[in-house]
């Protein structure tokens, strides 16, 4: 029998590597879409998971499956030690989007680490987890997944804006979800700011008192990438390629780099995000320098919402597309992706 009330484990850990999301929520259906945030946590990684994390690119084969099996145990000990801390009794099942260790959709690859049987065996819950692969099998991008939720969830906003790693965007056009990646964000920022020995620039202070290098923000602007149309998604890989090698070209001061790096990321946001009303989350949405040069670029009503939402808007939606899997409706629209059709994807792993 379809329930109309599921409490669920949504786990998230992405490309910023600020660390492991975890939201326990409760989604319900009664007329519409609805969730309640019931306990939320981020653990921020250790320097050595950091580290390996950072570096997954340059893995063999081999290395990748031996990291994917301590990743999984050290998700499970996370989630376990949650579970445990918050005295959660009531789960249905975990929905966890694992860590993504390799993303090139164009040569049909996409693999989580941290999805697998262990994981369900370590936890003795239902896992339901791996939701990109099926959508790459079927030609399209496997990212952006969350629009599905800012459909059923936040549908009262003309955008919705996540600064993460990377700033993506969702929003509605004849009648259809579409939703692609916009630029890189704070993978590049973190990345910069890491040379003072600090995880993020806090507020946006250091960017602030930076001055912006013309040229830079001209050839980052020109990147091919801006002229394509949706779907398109980017990964670290194409980061390595294009940003960092442009950027350092220019041997500017931290503070330069990270004030031109901002200018650029807002001056790309503000041409999608043009009028209406735009919800942001995500980590850049602490970045007060940031969203202050974000509204320069646009006429949008901007909302950041509260920090539970902020911070675990991710975690939410995958717990949403984890609920929709159980259920066998559509969790990824075509729409958005580019796939053949829209379906319902993720493995669902029994302890």
């Amino acid at each position: 029998m379809i329930k109309s009330s599921y409490y669920v484990l949504g786990v998230m850990s992405g490309t910023s590597l600020d660390g492991i999301d975890l939201a326990y929520v409760n989604i319900t259906l009664h007329e519409k879409w609805q969730y309640e945030f019931l306990h939320c946590e981020t653990i921020p990684y250790p320097e050595l998971w950091f580290k390996k994390l950072k570096n997954l690119l340059g893995l063999s084969k081999a290395e990748l499956k031996e990291t994917d099996r301590s990743y999984t145990q050290y998700l499970g000990t996370i989630i376990n030690t949650f579970i445990s801390k918050h005295q959660i009794t009531n789960l249905d099942f975990i929905s966890s989007h694992g860590h993504t260790a390799l993303h090139e959709p164009k040569k049909g690859v996409t693999v989580q680490i941290g999805n697998n049987q262990k994981l369900a065996d370590l936890t003795k819950q239902i896992v339901v987890c791996d939701f990109r692969v099926q959508d790459v099998k079927l030609g399209g991008q496997g990212a952006p997944l969350v629009p599905m939720g800012d459909k059923l969830l936040f549908s009262k906003y003309t955008y919705c804006l996540n600064l993460g790693g990377f700033a993506n965007v969702s929003t509605q056009k004849n009648g259809k979800r579409i939703a692609y990646d916009i630029c890189p964000a704070n993978i590049v920022l973190n990345h910069y700011v890491a040379n003072l020995g600090l995880d993020f620039d806090d507020c946006g202070n250091i960017a602030s008192s930076g001055e912006v290098n013309s040229l830079l923000l001209t050839e980052l602007n020109n990147l091919e990438f801006y002229k394509k149309t949706n779907p398109k998604s980017l990964g670290l890989e194409w980061v390595k390629e294009h940003i960092i090698p442009c950027i350092d070209s220019y041997q500017l001061t931290i503070p330069d780099v990270l004030r031109t790096f901002a200018v650029h990321v807002a001056e790309q946001i503000g041409v999608q995000i043009p009028n209406g009303k735009t919800l942001i989350t995500g980590g850049g949405a602490y970045n007060l320098f940031l969203i202050k040069e974000i509204k320069k670029q646009t006429l949008s009503k901007i909302t950041i919402p509260d920090s539970e939402l902020v911070d675990f808007k991710e975690a939410l939606v995958f717990s949403l597309l984890g609920v929709l899997r159980v259920r066998k409706e559509t969790n990824i629209l075509s729409s958005v992706t580019g796939a053949k059709k829209n379906h319902c994807s993720g493995i669902m792993f029994h302890p």
